[in-house]
């Protein structure tokens, strides 16, 4: 490969583990918002959360082994994620249901923008596998974002 394609594979696997660092970071909140959801829209918002958790989970091996299979390493620890990612901390377990759903929504709206980011990466890698997988990734977030903005409504 040459230079510019290392180049182009570097920026590439930079960004699919800050994809990594962002779908965990993103879970963890996620779950923490299923487990301290409160009020009457609990039920819903309860369930709400936890199916886009585990759709964010399930998108974390995946992601993590792209980086693999293009011969990298992953990230390795709760640091390396935190250094990684654009999804801020929330440790406030009394937030209104609204502000969880608004900042869920916003969070997710970070991981499209990354994910978008990631395209013309992945083009310019002539890494066509993960130019498949980026566009499945944005429709899933696309529509976790449209599924958290219509509950605000």
């Amino acid at each position: 490969m040459a230079e510019s394609g290392d180049n182009s594979k570097t920026a590439l696997v930079s960004e699919l583990n800050g994809l990594l660092a962002d779908h965990l970071a993103l879970y963890f909140k996620t779950k923490n918002f299923h487990w301290h959801v409160r009020g009457p829209r609990f039920r819903d918002l309860h369930l709400l959360f936890d199916e886009q958790a585990i759709e964010i989970r399930d998108q974390i091996d995946d992601i993590g082994e792209r980086v693999r299979k293009l011969g990298e390493d992953t990230l390795t620890s709760i640091g390396s994620v935190a250094k990684h990612t654009n999804i801020a901390d929330q440790d406030n377990t009394k937030l209104d249901p609204d502000a969880m759903v608004r900042e869920l929504r916003d969070d997710n709206r970070k991981v499209v923008d990354r994910l978008k980011g990631l395209k013309p990466l992945a083009e310019q890698a002539g890494d066509n596998a993960t130019d498949g997988l980026l566009d499945d990734w944005t429709d899933m977030a696309e529509e976790r974002v449209w599924f958290l903005d219509s509950t605000l409504q």
